[in-house]
């Protein structure tokens, strides 16, 4: 099959003849017809991020496609379904502490390395292998609706963090960091599961306006000014009422006083979701009043990815037109594109917008 490669860090990706995948026990093999590529795999591909991969390595996190091969232990796919995979490939032998891996992309941590040995490359190939677990099937579509469906990529990130703050209908939500990729799609999610109002804060006005127009009433934008003390204020007089959920996205360039203006507007015994990057870019981490939390009894929750069972509520909520896809700006390349598409995922990454590599 042909597939994209990445042989060195700094080096541009080698697109070549490789060997078929080949299926085990606990396996599916999806020929892949679109697969997202970052806003930020330049920075990836390039070393920037520092991200655990093993080279030379297929990148590509997740995508969509249609299975040509299962294990024997499959008893619901069938060969032809359209099937999104899911990058977060879990280890199977600690179900309470498991080591994680975004296959094509990263090692959670050293000991995932082992893990990543195995499932190790990605999606910007013919042909993807899969543990069976990461395959959902989304239903019928039309073939050139792939690429329209990697958007669940970006919008199980959010769901992940709501579904671990027990977001419940008619809550006040506060997206901080609205106007990024993952911050806008947070936003649309949050309407879709119900939220009575979302604040969505951010430094750009005209994407935060972009936000209210395209989902409604219920989204209050806040710009951000960089005072820590006045942001706060402007947040709490955008609420309608007091703030029971606040997750927060923004990337590691970000720092720790744009997080904590946002983190200290929730309510007493609220929650507070850190799905972002503070600090990781080698500035100052995140630093929260230990009287305040405990006084206030703040629920903070640390949350990677999402859980599996995300994917298929996610696919119910498309269906449903609660989340809608024709939101997204889709732009395609073909696989021998596929340096051409990072390097303009780089430079056109934003709200609802997105590069898709198309095998």
């Amino acid at each position: 099959m042909k597939a994209a490669v990445l042989k060195a860090f700094g080096s541009p990706l080698v697109v070549e003849t490789v060997p078929d995948p080949v299926l085990g026990t606990g396996e599916v093999i999806v020929d892949v017809s679109a697969a997202r590529v970052l806003g930020y795999a330049h920075e990836i591909f390039s070393g920037q991020r520092r991200y655990l991969m093993a080279l030379p390595m297929i990148p590509g996190p997740g995508g969509v496609g249609r299975v040509r091969a299962t294990g024997p232990d499959a008893t619901h796919l069938a060969v032809g379904d359209w099937v999104n995979c899911d990058p977060t490939v879990r280890s199977r032998d600690d179900l309470l502490s498991p080591d994680i891996i975004l296959q094509g992309l990263t090692a959670g941590s050293a000991s995932a390395q082992r893990l990543q040995t195995y499932f190790h490359d990605g999606s910007f190939a013919e042909q993807v292998r899969v543990p069976t677990e990461n395959v959902t099937p989304i239903g019928a579509i039309e073939p050139e609706d792939a690429p329209s469906w990697c958007a669940l990529g970006t919008l199980l990130v959010p769901y992940g963090g709501f579904l671990a703050a027990n977001l419940k209908a008619g809550e006040t939500v506060l997206v901080n960091g609205a106007t990024g990729t993952f911050g806008s799609a947070a936003v649309a999610v949050a309407v879709a599961m119900g939220a009575a109002c979302v604040i969505a804060t951010g430094r750009n006005e005209a994407p935060l306006n972009d936000l209210a127009r395209r989902l409604g009433p219920r989204v209050r934008t806040v710009k951000m000014v960089g005072n820590e003390e006045a942001d706060r204020r402007r947040i709490l007089a955008a609420a309608p009422s007091p703030i029971d959920c606040v997750l927060d996205l923004l990337p590691p360039m970000a720092t720790a006083l744009q997080v904590r203006a946002a983190l200290m507007t929730v309510r007493p015994y609220g929650r507070i979701v850190l799905m972002g990057g503070v600090g990781m870019a080698g500035g100052d981490g995140l630093v929260l009043d230990y009287a305040w939390v405990m006084r206030n009894c703040i629920t903070i929750i640390g949350k990677w990815m999402y859980p599996p069972e995300a994917t298929p509520r996610m696919i119910a909520l498309i269906r449903a037109g609660l989340v809608k896809l024709d939101d997204f700006e889709v732009s395609t390349f073909s696989l021998d594109e596929v340096n051409d598409a990072v390097a303009y995922a780089a430079a056109h990454s934003g709200p609802f917008r997105m590069t898709v590599v198309q095998p």
